[in-house]
């Protein structure tokens, strides 16, 4: 009796914790439909103000503007990590760690981190990177107000001379299934412009002002869809491994009850062997 309260105590341990992943994978299915819905808004206008800075580079025009010009020997490059606002998600948050550490170990530069998300502040602070700062309030769905926010800090650190260089270290979102860490040059802004633009425009009043004005929605952009490819990665990740322990805890949910079957069966069958040793027992006492 005592095993089989033990095996009954731990199957409805495992219930209870079967219904806390269920609940996360659909809180995490929920905020990846908002965010890939956004995500895939995103690409189409970051595809449009591509093609305008396509435009405006082509044909190999300079220009003096402080957010192209690259310094002639940076020093001092600032990456932005994006994680997780918490764990949960698999191999998500440790795997873009990794590969930042990795980065930073081949680099000879001065490098220093801003991290963006709330999880591992102690993992990361044991991790050995320069950190100088964390930015705790992203939220799980983001929106333009906070990329804006950080790319007008990342560009007054750029223009004041804090970094050289700022790059954002991410996982990009392939599918569901699969995100990659990815390291993408920030500033100086260096998109990738053709040689000749495969459209005639006229540009009033010059390309130079307009250039000014769509540089920043062109960064502002890039952080945006980082954002966005960053949360929608982490979403599926733990949508994806909740899914995995929904499906554990099945199993073993399964394999108890047969533990406690057996169990049952064991019981049954020495209580069978204690009623007839006893109704045996008291045949031979009256005979």
């Amino acid at each position: 009796m005592a095993n089989m309260r033990a095996i009954r105590s731990r199957i409805k341990s495992v219930q209870n914790t079967q219904q806390i992943t269920k609940t996360m994978k659909m809180v995490a299915a929920a905020n990846l439909r908002r965010t890939q819905t956004g995500m895939s808004a995103m690409r189409t206008f970051a595809e449009q103000t591509q093609e305008l800075m396509d435009a405006l580079l082509a044909g190999g025009k300079q220009y003096d503007h402080p957010l192209l010009q690259a310094r002639e020997d940076p020093q001092k490059v600032c990456y932005v990590l994006f994680v997780g606002n918490r764990g949960l998600c698999g191999m998500y948050n440790h795997a873009v760690l990794r590969y930042l550490q990795q980065i930073v170990r081949e680099s000879s530069h001065d490098c220093s981190v801003i991290v963006c998300g709330r999880w591992g502040r102690d993992v990361i602070a044991q991790s050995g990177l320069n950190v100088i700062d964390t930015l705790t309030e992203m939220p799980d769905t983001p929106n333009m107000d906070d990329a804006l926010m950080l790319a007008e800090r990342l560009q007054r650190m750029y223009l004041n001379g804090e970094a050289d260089e700022i790059h954002l270290v991410y996982q990009h979102f392939k599918s569901i299934l699969a995100q990659n860490p990815t390291d993408l040059q920030l500033l100086p802004a260096a998109p990738e412009a053709r040689g000749e633009s495969p459209h005639d425009y006229i540009f009033e009043p010059d390309q130079a002002s307009i250039l000014a004005n769509v540089l920043q929605l062109y960064l502002s952009n890039t952080v945006f869809s980082v954002m966005l490819e960053a949360k929608t990665g982490e979403h599926a990740a733990r949508m994806t491994a909740m899914s995995t322990a929904t499906d554990s805890t099945k199993e073993l949910i399964a394999a108890l009850q047969l533990h406690l079957n057996r169990a049952r069966q064991a019981a049954i069958t020495t209580e069978i062997s204690e009623i007839v040793g006893g109704a045996n027992a008291l045949k031979k006492k009256k005979s």
